[in-house]
């Protein structure tokens, strides 16, 4: 496949993936009392939090199923489904904004903001099943530069999310949002039937 499409097909879909409207506005209301300077430091704890566990994830998801003795197409089943719950929760607008008091800012990077916020249990899914599938060292090395521009795209939102709510607004976030989780209802429909019709043989 074509360097440029291939990357450009890998950075869209996690960076949809990943909710970055969503990550946005939970950021913004955990820093609503935060200063320029605290946000800019939690945005970029929380980028390198988020890339370093990605990275991990995604070149020992191969390992991850041997030891448990789970299938690749089983897996896609299970992440596309825990996908979905997120899409829904996104269009909803139900998925949990994880109010946190008592804690310094930048305790928030890892927890909540990396993990559950960025890289809920479906994010977490697809990266296995992308570590699975990228069967070539090619492959693998555009998926990983992927998947990083992808983060510090998310990571410059962050950066900047003070000059983006000022133009857009939480209302307009909300409505990303949503129309965010449209595009994720999109993707884990097919990585549901992508496992099924490998399971059942279907060509």
């Amino acid at each position: 496949m074509e360097f440029s499409s291939y990357f450009i097909s890998i950075y869209l879909k996690m960076f949809f993936i990943m909710t970055p409207f969503f990550v946005l506005s939970v950021f913004l209301t955990i820093t609503n009392e935060s200063t320029i300077k605290q946000r800019h430091a939690l945005a970029i704890k929380t980028t390198i939090s988020v890339i370093v566990m990605s990275l991990v994830l995604l070149f020992f998801g191969q390992h991850i199923f041997a030891v448990f003795g789970i299938t690749l197409d089983a897996f896609k089943i299970g992440a596309g489904a825990l996908l979905f719950l997120t899409a829904v929760e996104l269009v909803k607008g139900n998925k949990d904004k994880q109010e946190i008091k008592n804690k310094s800012v930048l305790d928030l990077a890892v927890v909540p903001l990396a993990i559950p916020v960025t890289m809920g249990p479906g994010t977490i899914g697809v990266l296995l099943v992308m570590g699975a599938e990228f069967n070539t060292f090619a492959k693998l090395m555009i998926g990983s530069l992927a998947l990083v521009m992808a983060i510090f795209t998310i990571g410059v939102m962050l950066y900047l999310s003070s000059h983006i709510e000022k133009i857009v607004g939480k209302q307009g976030l909300m409505v990303i949002s949503k129309i965010t989780g449209l595009f994720l209802a999109a993707l884990s429909a097919q990585i549901i039937f992508s496992g099924i019709k490998s399971f059942l043989n279907l060509g």
